[in-house]
């Protein structure tokens, strides 16, 4: 297990397990947490013995209740932020690997707590999961890729619906607009997104990493394009 601050990091067996650890904050997003992430997804992007991750947040009350807004609203100048952003994209090297992700979200999953989890491959939440984007009330918009990755997901009247208004989801309405894919009792949340990860290590590690890029990777393709995408990667299987 890793030693940092704001996130407890650990590995077995294969599986990399991810535990935003602010309780007292409700896993408040906050810089030092945004650095800590970066580190261990370069790690998890880099490291053979992953095959898979679990993503969670301690406590009881929220797997994420978004970006910790003392910090964030009282940034550096512009500039020194922009630079911050380009040096760190955390966002953008989540994206980019192509090991499964598999979010355990639970209680408020707000703001950078959605957009942390639409960077994940499959989604697990509890019966008492509440989804919000609340940026617009606080006079900003999302930043870490909330108004591209959830129309994406729930398409795009539902996306606005909850952008716009302010509107939260319960766990029910998160599984029927596709928000997550299942939806689970609190004590079998982790046992679930185990399950599921035992099940992704079964198979052969590089035809996971290939059909993940094939669906990601096509999704912004024309379905023409896609398809020698899918051949490309497929032959990558059959060469010798």
């Amino acid at each position: 297990m890793s030693s940092f601050e704001t996130i407890i990091y650990e590995k077995e067996d294969g599986t990399a397990r991810i535990t935003l650890n602010r309780p007292q904050a409700l896993n408040a997003y906050n810089i030092g947490m945004r650095d800590e992430l970066y580190e261990i997804l370069g790690a998890i992007r880099d490291d053979p013995e992953v095959a898979v991750v679990i993503l969670r947040g301690a406590g009881e009350k929220a797997f994420c209740a978004g970006a910790d807004l003392t910090e964030f609203l009282s940034a550096p100048p512009p500039v020194a932020a922009r630079r911050a952003r380009f040096a760190r994209d955390v966002w953008g090297l989540f994206l980019s690997i192509n090991k499964p992700f598999i979010a355990a979200l639970h209680g408020y999953v707000l703001g950078s707590g959605i957009e942390m989890s639409l960077c994940c491959d499959i989604r697990l939440c509890s019966e008492d999961a509440r989804f919000g984007l609340p940026e617009p009330a606080l006079g900003i918009i999302p930043a870490a890729g909330g108004s591209q990755t959830l129309p994406r997901v729930i398409g795009r009247a539902a996306a606005l619906e909850m952008l716009l208004s302010g509107r939260w989801l319960t766990a029910a309405e998160a599984h029927k607009l596709k928000l997550v894919n299942r939806v689970v009792p609190r004590e079998k949340l982790l046992p679930e997104a185990e399950k599921i990860a035992d099940k992704i290590k079964s198979h052969d590690p590089l035809a996971v990493g290939l059909s993940k890029q094939a669906v990601t990777r096509g999704l912004d393709m024309t379905l023409s394009e896609g398809l020698a995408l899918e051949r490309r990667l497929a032959a990558r299987l059959a060469a010798p």
